[in-house]
């Protein structure tokens, strides 16, 4: 324990040291580390972007990633340090070949030569947590075994605990720390980073997609050999093919890239739009191109995830962009971000109205997606607006996805591709299923408030008993009260009749068109009708009693 206690001091200190070097006392200021920093030691005069990029450099891999991660967020840094953190690059020197074989005889019981029938141990890359070295199966199949690197796990983790003492005390001294909750964002991506330090997590991942796409002939995902694996070493099939950015590679190749853009379009659209899972890192060192055609993509430590419910809010974004309404885009923007602080709508709409102008009258196919992407998150960091994770990720990938078809034909507009998507998701929010589905949800939303309402008014009555306050009514004061009560009750009882009716109808109209063919569409009427002609008897016999009374 002590041991651990020295070793945060010193990482304290290191932290301290480097950042001082670098000019930035004023992140030292923030986080409450004034009590390390150095008494005297010459500082960098390059700017504060730069300064910033080579601290995080020099500290090491949870500090580069943390950068990796901050150089995506143009919804909380300016144009100047994004463009900086870009730089940022994930290498590291070669773990020696000794400790190979010793972190493979701790993993998986045998020297490597024994436990595969070849073992290179020049790794084909090696990066901040772990390299990749080429191998074959006793059964001849050509696999690629990442590595974790040793004790990385615990260095990070110690990294990930400083991270977080920091960025709560930066929140307490600093508003804008605050405002854009730094705490939160450090929090997920601590959690993150140690999802990418489990290397079973990265093969659970790629069995997921490689299920999505078991039908695609157009994209392959490697096969994970779980014998040969474990939290620290990872056995995934070999993917050859040509780099998806070797250009003069990809035409010697006769390979068709418009074709290839459209495969990768399609597949991004049925991770995001169907499966609700998306490969978040697509950047060209993740992706091959076969010699036929086929798009083979590794490397699925970063995933993101898409509810149905996040599907939903998208579709309110696309749709009130599409009618350039900024009332509803603001109304989406907010429902889509994590942020807890009051927003200033007014101000958002400003910017929205502006951000709408500039698109006003354009298609799909005449807007830059990137520039787009990138003006909206402008708009958020200006009324410090942060968004949900995931759409965080979704907007990363969809940049690189982007970047990734200009290049490969500069005629792709992602505006295009993605609209006939965008415009299916819009639309999937009016099916006769979906409606019956939210109708059916407020409908218990309203009965579950009505059962709940006469112990939440005790539970006043109770707390006002207790302090000693009386409260008197005539029994005459208490009739209007009654009616109101009623009256409520009423409207929730119909509003679960409503609901029940519609979803009903709805589901089997909607699930059994064989069966009932063009009476689907009367069925729904049916079911309305009788739903309403049930709502209006409640009304009618409660207002009889009423007169009655």
């Amino acid at each position: 324990m002590a041991a651990a206690v020295g070793t945060r001091l010193e990482r304290y200190r290191e932290i301290a040291s480097v950042l001082s070097r670098h000019g930035l006392s004023f992140i030292i200021g923030a986080t409450g580390l004034e009590r390390f920093e150095p008494a005297s030691q010459e500082q960098s005069r390059a700017s504060n972007p730069e300064n910033l990029r080579r601290a995080l450099e020099e500290l090491g891999p949870t500090f580069v990633k943390l950068g990796q991660l901050l150089s995506t967020r143009s919804d909380i840094l300016p144009p100047d340090y994004l463009t900086e953190l870009a730089k940022l690059q994930d290498r590291a020197p070669a773990v020696p070949g000794p400790v190979i074989k010793r972190l493979i005889v701790e993993e998986l019981g045998d020297l490597p030569d024994k436990v595969f029938a070849s073992f290179q141990l020049k790794p084909l890359a090696s990066a901040s947590i772990g390299q990749a070295h080429l191998a074959t199966l006793h059964d001849g199949t050509e696999v690629v075994v990442k590595v974790q690197r040793p004790d990385i796990a615990t260095n990070i983790a110690i990294d990930l605990e400083i991270l977080h003492t920091l960025a709560v005390r930066a929140s307490r001294q600093w508003k804008l720390a605050a405002d854009y909750n730094i705490t939160g964002i450090t929090d997920e991506f601590a959690r993150t980073l140690r999802e990418e330090l489990d290397y079973t997590h990265e093969g659970r991942n790629a069995e997921i997609f490689a299920a999505n796409f078991a039908g695609d002939d157009t994209i392959q995902i490697p096969r994970v050999f779980w014998d040969t694996s474990t939290t620290r070493v990872l056995t995934l099939e070999r993917i050859t093919g040509l780099k998806v950015d070797d250009i003069a590679g990809l035409d010697a190749a006769g390979i068709d890239r418009p074709g290839i853009v459209t495969h990768a379009v399609d597949a991004i659209a049925q991770m995001v739009f169907v499966d609700g899972v998306f490969h978040a890192d697509p950047h060209p060192g993740n992706l091959f191109v076969e010699p036929n055609g086929r798009i083979g993509l590794i490397d699925f430590g970063m995933v993101g995830q898409i509810d149905e419910t996040l599907r939903g809010q998208l579709a309110d974004l696309f749709m009130a962009l599409s009618r350039h309404d900024p009332d509803r885009m603001a109304s989406a923007l907010i429902a889509l971000s994590s942020s807890k602080k009051s927003i200033d709508a007014e101000s958002l709409r400003a910017d929205l109205v502006g951000f709408i102008d500039i698109y006003r009258g354009k298609g799909l196919g005449e807007v830059d997606m990137g520039a787009l992407i990138n003006k909206l998150l402008t708009v958020l960091r200006h009324n410090r607006l942060q968004l949900q994770p995931s759409i965080v990720m979704l907007l990363r990938m969809l940049l690189m996805v982007d970047g990734m078809g200009v290049l490969l034909d500069p005629t792709f507009s992602l505006g295009d591709a993605l609209k006939p998507y965008a415009t299916k998701l819009a639309l999937s929010k009016f099916s006769p299923a979906a409606i019956a589905k939210r109708l059916a949800a407020a409908g218990l939303e309203a009965a579950e408030l009505g059962i709940e309402l006469p112990d939440k008014i005790r539970k006043v009555f109770d707390v006002i008993d207790r302090n000693g306050i009386e409260v008197h009514l005539r029994a005459s004061e208490l009739d209007p009260l009654v009616a109101r009560v009623e009256k409520v009750g009423n409207r929730v009882v119909a509003g679960v009749i409503v609901a029940a009716f519609i979803r009903g109808i709805g589901e089997i109209a909607v699930s059994d068109r064989k069966r009932f063919g063009s009476w689907s569409g009367p069925l729904m009427g049916i079911g309305l009708g009788a739903s309403g002609a049930l709502s209006a008897y409640i009304a009618l016999t409660s207002r009889q009693r009423r007169r009655r009374s």
